[in-house]
């Protein structure tokens, strides 16, 4: 390109932090440069492959750092982007005391004259299936974590085995789609998870006692067989505590699968294999117990159902199946009677033309001014506007004033502001109207749409940083000097009725 490489004592245009100095590549053919254009290659022997590739460079081999002769900082690239202007390219500085991944380069194309037909070839190594596996697993990792902004209707860990809340994705006319799993399944399969907790700290601890409970089979086998399902419930749960990205109820699916399968087990080591409960020899009890739960689980999944499917509903009904106030769907939105549905459908129909009033003779000027002016319907509907102020925490929960005044001043908040019209008719019922082809629909979800909700003053990231093969670490601590993520502060969200239009 015959730009010179160039680095001084100025702060870079994005990350502007005072351990990085300004990188840029000027000149043309024959320019001579100045003494800020001098680099020196240190080969980093221990990421280097081969014996040749330690000592000279040698391509895709030799993994080098390029450490600027004046100043001693080493070139550097780390995952802040440049703006517009620089084409989203990612930012290339100059690091004093730089980490090692992000600071090491290395050449992958070398072409000149003097290298002959017979020149030596080098190419990319085939890292094999356990190469690929461990890198697509180090990809997923840096990627999710680097969803760190909040999200209206995200939820940590602690809350997902007791169902605290779930996700709303859709609505519109008055109905709605809110992910919330059967309680039934689910709180008893919390509750198989928990006994068997319980069970494992009281083995161990008679264990240690001198208790010989482990020689009775049924007792090794119930710690065996149901330990294998809490294993896999803990492998599919608890790695979410180390992740700050974003997380959903969806999220424990999962492990979900794996607590009802501990569920089951309990209940067949109860009634048919632990002989000291005397309901092995009484299956009629058992077959009981699983019709009645089977029987709970239909019932609850009929009551939950137009929420699952957006079905019409009512309020009333939905009021008494909200067991938790932390179930954050609006009963409010739903309308009284089913009936009333027949009314917002017929309210959001087509409108009949009304006939004009009669112009007054002589007054042309009212004419031609009554002339820009929509015709109303009969009736005249009544409009009232209503004001509604929410503030929520990181995890949804409505703050009250005394808890909003103790945070001012601590953290920060953003607002959000939302306007809806209701239109009454001249007897006081709701006329629900929605333009024609109009949807409502919940804040992008970030593992489908990745839309700015969740990428905002984020950088697209891939996980496949150059150079790919620098360093099976990730650069951890000077990124967070510059990408600053919010870390769970209380803030106001909008009302729950947001996503539901």
């Amino acid at each position: 390109t015959d730009r010179r490489l160039h680095s001084h004592d100025v702060r870079p245009p994005v990350s502007e932090a005072d351990w990085q100095n300004e990188v840029s590549a000027y000149g043309y053919e024959g320019f001579e440069g100045d003494a800020n254009d001098y680099f020196r290659v240190d080969i980093v022997k221990s990421l280097s492959d081969g014996a040749a590739a330690k000592e000279h460079v040698r391509t895709i081999e030799t993994k080098f750092r390029l450490v600027h002769i004046m100043t001693g900082c080493a070139l550097f690239s780390h995952k802040v982007k440049l703006p517009d202007w620089g084409f989203d390219q990612q930012e290339v500085t100059c690091a004093k005391q730089g980490t090692l991944p992000n600071s090491i380069w290395y050449i992958e194309q070398n072409e000149h004259p003097l290298l002959g037909a017979d020149a030596e070839k080098v190419n990319y190594k085939n890292p094999g299936f356990l190469g690929k596996f461990w890198e697509l697993q180090k990809v997923m990792w840096t990627t999710n974590a680097g969803l760190v902004e909040s999200h209206a209707w995200d939820s940590r860990p602690p809350s997902w085995p007791i169902l605290r809340r779930g996700i709303n994705f859709w609505g519109k006319e008055r109905r709605h789609i809110y992910l919330i799993g059967n309680p039934v399944i689910w709180w008893s399969s919390s509750a198989a998870i928990g006994i068997y907790f319980i069970f494992k700290a009281l083995s161990v601890l008679r264990w240690q006692r001198g208790f010989k409970d482990y020689e009775d089979v049924s007792f090794k086998r119930f710690d065996y067989e149901i330990g294998t399902s809490v294993l896999g419930w803990a492998f599919h749960y608890l790695p979410f505590f180390l992740m700050s990205r974003q997380l959903f109820l969806h999220h424990y699916f999962p492990a979900l699968y794996f607590a009802i399968i501990a569920l089951c087990q309990i209940y067949d080591f109860a009634t048919n294999r632990i002989s000291a409960l005397g309901l092995r020899d009484r299956p009629a009890i058992g077959m009981s117990g699983v019709a009645a739960m089977l029987a709970l689980s239909i019932v609850a999944f009929t009551l939950y159902a137009p929420l699952s499917y957006g079905n019409r509903w009512t309020q009333d009904s939905c009021k008494k199946v909200k067991l938790l106030n932390t179930w954050d769907f609006d009963c409010s939105l739903y309308p009284v009677r089913m009936s009333d549905y027949s009314i917002s459908s017929a309210a959001s129909g087509k409108v009949a033309p009304t006939k004009a009033p009669p112009a007054v003779a002589g007054n042309d000027k009212q004419k031609k001014k009554d002339a820009n002016v929509t015709p109303q319907p009969e009736g005249d509907p009544h409009v009232s506007r209503v004001e509604k102020v929410e503030y929520r925490d990181q995890d949804g929960n409505i703050l009250n004033e005394a808890q909003v005044k103790e945070l001012e001043g601590k953290v920060s908040f953003e607002t959000r502001y939302e306007t809806k019209t209701r239109v009454i008719d001249s007897d006081g019922n709701e006329i629900h109207e929605e333009p024609a082809g109009a949807e409502g629909h919940a804040p992008p979800h970030p593992d489908v749409d990745r839309l700015p909700e969740t990428a905002v003053d984020q950088p697209d990231d891939d996980g496949r940083e150059k150079p790919a093969t620098a360093s099976p670490e990730d650069d951890i601590g000077k990124e967070k000097s510059v990408e600053k993520a919010d870390d769970g502060k209380p803030r106001p969200a909008s009302e729950p009725q947001e996503a539901t239009g």
